[in-house]
């Protein structure tokens, strides 16, 4: 298979194109690959159709910021989404486009009747996922509250499933209605889809009684998705054929899977690395410990030194989320806290010990050193400055 071209060579943009040069260079390439321009040629139609899915992608402020991030990988939604449009939903889509050119801007019409195929509109859920299934992927089963295909006429709005259609009789075939308005310009014409039968030219004969002639019926489906590893908050997926059936027999919508990352009661998200924030006594501070690290694939023991600061930052290397749509992995960062008890809470004896630790020389408090690499603000010392 060969390798997809870049979004923006392929409707020859700059990064920085604004939604206007993408429409028009889009427009562009969309007449000069046109079907009708083109009859019977495989690459022309192959251009048509790459063409369509840059502008797709590269027209949707949500999905070219992730494209731009991402690239290709952004747009696979783990193998259950991509770009799956055909001719036909091409021109149900983008008719817009094609607007004054002779063309049909309806699915199934490019010659004249302009009859179009219904389509189901799209579902949109959202997904809360855990670190830990961010870290490794998951399966979810979800279930979907959506209109589906009528089992007692097999989605053709025929009672029995069968009884045919007939023309409609208000567009008398055409799928459309021809509107004329006279303005101060003079007459203006105006087309839309016959409101009596959606645009598709017929009407069904005998209506079923379960979904009184539609094909759709309010229902449910559990529909499994493979959501892949590293996703981000917020980042969607699409699973095509998934959403709301289509009237009498169409093309289903698509489910698009928005993901929610849920809150970790230890570990804090930034990027791909993860901070956990470890409290040790002040003795455990001057004389090291051995503390217990929280990690995405479970607790891991890790030696704090002898001397170490509050303040300090600890890396462990690779323990954070992967990247998604790529190798390597982020860090865990261990951001240590010296716990400081109340002097309230000491007994005699404790206060006492403080007391004369306070006049030995090596617990006076030493001058800061400004170049020490515990200065600046936590956050430059968690990710550095720029």
């Amino acid at each position: 298979m060969a390798e997809k071209r870049d979004y923006y060579e392929v409707l020859g943009v700059e990064k920085g194109a604004s939604k206007d040069d993408i429409k028009k260079a889009y427009r562009k390439l969309a007449m000069k690959y046109h079907p009708d321009r083109n009859p019977g040629d495989k690459e022309a139609e192959e251009k048509f159709k790459e063409a369509a899915e840059a502008y797709e992608v590269l027209s949707d402020d949500q999905k070219r910021a992730r494209y731009d991030q991402f690239g290709h990988a952004g747009m696979q939604g783990g193998g259950a989404g991509g770009f799956n449009m055909d001719i036909e939903d091409i021109f149900s889509n983008f008719g817009d486009i094609f607007g004054g050119f002779g063309f049909g801007g309806f699915s199934g019409s490019r010659g004249g009747s302009r009859q179009r195929v219904n389509k189901g509109s799209n579902l949109r859920i959202k997904v809360k996922l855990t670190l830990k299934e961010i870290a490794e992927g998951a399966e979810k089963k979800l279930k979907v509250k959506k209109y589906c295909s009528c089992q007692a006429c097999s989605g053709t709005g025929a009672q029995g499933g069968k009884g045919g259609t007939e023309t409609c009789p208000t567009c008398h075939g055409s799928g459309v209605i021809t509107q004329v308005r006279n303005t101060m310009l003079g007459q203006m014409r105006s087309t839309s889809p016959c409101p009596n039968c959606g645009g598709t030219g017929t009407v069904i004969k005998n209506k079923c009684t379960s979904c009184a002639g539609t094909g759709i019926v309010q229902g449910e489906e559990v529909i499994t998705i493979n959501i892949p590893a590293g996703v981000t908050d917020g980042m969607s997926m699409t699973v095509s054929g998934k959403g709301n059936a289509a009237r009498n027999g169409g093309v289903n919508g698509d489910l698009i899977v928005v993901f929610e990352e849920e809150p970790d009661p230890l570990l804090t998200r930034e990027d791909n690395n993860l901070i956990y924030k470890l409290n040790i006594s002040v003795p455990d501070a001057i004389l090291g410990t051995t503390a217990e690290i929280p990690t995405i694939s479970g607790k891991v023991k890790f030696k704090v030194e002898a001397g170490t600061q509050p303040g300090s930052i600890l890396r462990l290397k690779g323990k954070g989320l992967p990247t998604y749509g790529e190798y390597g992995r982020g860090d865990l960062l261990v951001l240590v806290n010296v716990w400081i008890p109340n002097s309230k809470n000491l007994s005699r004896s404790e206060v006492k010990c403080i007391e004369d630790l306070q006049k030995s020389e090596n617990f006076g408090a030493k001058t800061t050193d400004t170049s020490s690499k515990n200065s600046g603000s936590i956050f430059d010392r968690l990710f550095g400055k720029d």
